[in-house]
């Protein structure tokens, strides 16, 4: 069985205390855990390891995304059916909660799940008891539920869209993983764990990030978090050559978002997407600005933060029309 724990990578304070959290929940006897995050913060990740935790660790873990099916398919896949339930059930069909007893069900992205397939899930969880599709008698199991949604479901109650008895069946213990953004240099650390994977995976040997480019990493929000990272480093090791990754090597939105202060910022109607040097150039005027305010608008100090020689930072203002000559 696969060790997902080393795949939680990082040491801030957020993901530290996500660790004990996941000790905590684990081992316990509750057969309900829901899982709040925004896309890309590792949902699955987190439910397998809650599941490894666990006394029911030796058993299945399933998952099934609610939003991949339409409700009459998913409630065939949760639940099973029996032969001639409906047109096309040639055969009896063992539905996923069955094939999980003692085990753990990973509902994804839970808030899809339609009304009427909600209210059975609820008498699932409250009797531990089932029906296939077109069964007459229940079905006894074991399961532990984990469930993940990256909305607020307390809104979706409000507005309908979601069971408020379900809401609170489910909310007995609550996981809320952190956004990348508030992982502080855990970005870094993530950056080395991606690039010595992809160094294996592609038979390359990079070193690693070039210091400006962590200083972009660092600064940049991360809206599709650790899965837009990973999809980044593994673009940049099949389209670039350098054994280094350089601020070149970024896409145009994440430089002009650095340089707008973490604001996401849309080319201009007309303007170049893949403008590397008008992108670079308004990094650095916010680099040098950051540095002047610190400074209180003195030349030599904002050259020392920014590792320049106070002649080379007068230069590069000149250049960026941040300094009359």
């Amino acid at each position: 069985m696969a060790d997902y724990r080393n795949e939680l990578v990082g040491t801030s304070p957020a993901l530290e205390a996500l660790r004990r959290l996941i000790d905590k929940v684990g081992p316990s006897p509750t057969r309900t855990v829901l899982i709040y995050g925004e896309t890309g913060t590792g949902k699955g990740l987190v439910a397998r390891m809650i599941h490894q935790a666990s006394n029911r660790a030796q058993r299945d873990f399933v998952d099934i995304n609610c939003a991949a099916l339409p409700a009459s398919l998913l409630e065939s896949e949760l639940f099973g059916h029996e032969k001639g339930s409906f047109t096309g059930a040639v055969d009896r069909k063992l539905g996923l909660v069955e094939a999980a007893n003692q085990g753990t069900v990973f509902l994804d992205e839970i808030r899809e799940m339609d009304l009427t397939l909600q209210a059975k899930l609820l008498t699932l969880l409250d009797t531990q008891q089932f029906r296939r599709v077109g069964a007459v008698k229940p079905v006894k199991v074991d399961v532990r539920f984990i469930a993940a949604t990256n909305k607020v479901l307390l809104t979706e109650v409000t507005s309908g869209r979601f069971r408020e008895d379900l809401y609170y069946r489910l909310q007995v213990v609550a996981v809320n993983l952190p956004a990348l953004r508030d992982r502080g240099t855990d970005v870094l650390t993530l950056a080395r764990h991606f690039i010595a994977r992809f160094n294996r995976a592609y038979g390359r040997s990079v070193r690693g990030l070039a210091a400006e480019t962590e200083d972009i990493f660092v600064r940049y929000p991360w809206p599709g978090n650790v899965r837009e990272l990973e999809n980044l480093l593994e673009r940049i090791f099949i389209l670039e050559e350098e054994d280094e990754i350089l601020p070149r090597h970024l896409p145009d939105r994440i430089l002009r978002t650095v340089a707008a202060g973490g604001q996401r910022v849309e080319p201009a109607p007309g303007q170049d997407a893949t403008d590397y040097h008008a992108a670079t150039e308004a990094f650095q005027r916010g680099l040098i600005a950051r540095a002047m305010t610190s400074s209180g608008g003195n030349q030599q100090e904002a050259a020392s933060a920014l590792g320049l020689s106070r002649h080379a930072l007068r230069h590069q203002m000149i250049k960026l029309g941040l300094l009359k000559a």
